[in-house]
């Protein structure tokens, strides 16, 4: 059961794994965050996050990192980020003439200013993707095996969104871990639109870490602009 302190230290974990990408330590939470309890109750409390499952250790002496678990608590307890009027401003423009070229401008545009990894299905068999090269230059998947599981994931990337296609959501979502058609040690962050006549889908892919506040906020800012038409 997660009590106030708890919320705040497994918040503040997660807050600070989004950052940094590595494993949080107590030490580190005491001494950057103004919690307003002793280390030792910071450790305690870190213990028994871990025993319900909330955070784990990666590896002997190594700090703690969320849980698939805390992560959907983070989603649903977390608001969207406000984005930037000049990132509205640009993503407005990228879309203008909702295009398959305005859609991969709009996708490169997304992977530059947000550091993340996009693909485009215009339709069922016709995929764009881009930022795969931001997606590998994170922590958790600099391991010479990861970096050898995703790319096998890329390229059937394809097969799998031609395959999940018409049971993929429909409105802005996250798909984690289990859920994810990429894999448990992926997330990702979809959304389908409807606009001249087809129906497509376009996500952001990342690492279970991922700052879903500003990814999402991304996905609901296309998504109300693609099926705006509909309304």
């Amino acid at each position: 059961m997660l009590n106030e302190r708890k919320k705040l230290i497994l918040e503040t974990i997660i807050q600070e794994n989004i950052k940094s990408g590595q494993p949080v330590s107590s030490v580190l939470l005491v001494d950057k965050y103004a919690l307003n309890c002793s280390s030792a109750t910071v450790r305690n409390e870190m213990s028994v996050l871990e025993e319900e499952g909330w955070i784990y250790q990666p590896h002997t002496s190594a700090g703690r990192l969320p849980t698939e678990e805390a992560w959907r608590w983070f989603i649903a307890n977390t608001k969207t980020a406000e984005l930037s009027q000049e990132l509205l401003n640009k993503l407005a423009e990228a879309l203008t003439g909702k295009k398959e070229e305005d859609f991969k401008r709009t996708a490169k545009l997304v992977a530059a200013e947000a550091n993340v990894a996009i693909f485009w299905a215009f339709h069922r068999r016709s995929l764009y993707y881009t930022g795969i090269s931001n997606l590998l230059s994170q922590p958790e998947l600099s391991q010479p095996g990861l970096v050898c599981k995703f790319s096998v994931i890329i390229d059937r990337l394809d097969e799998i969104i031609a395959d999940k296609f018409d049971s993929w959501p429909t409105e802005p979502a996250v798909l984690l871990g289990e859920n994810c058609p990429f894999g448990p040690l992926l997330g990702a962050v979809t959304a389908k639109y409807f606009t001249g006549g087809q129906r497509g889908l376009f996500g952001i892919i990342g690492p279970l870490r991922q700052d879903y506040a500003i990814n999402l906020a991304i996905i609901n800012n296309l998504y109300q602009y693609l099926n705006y038409e509909k309304k």
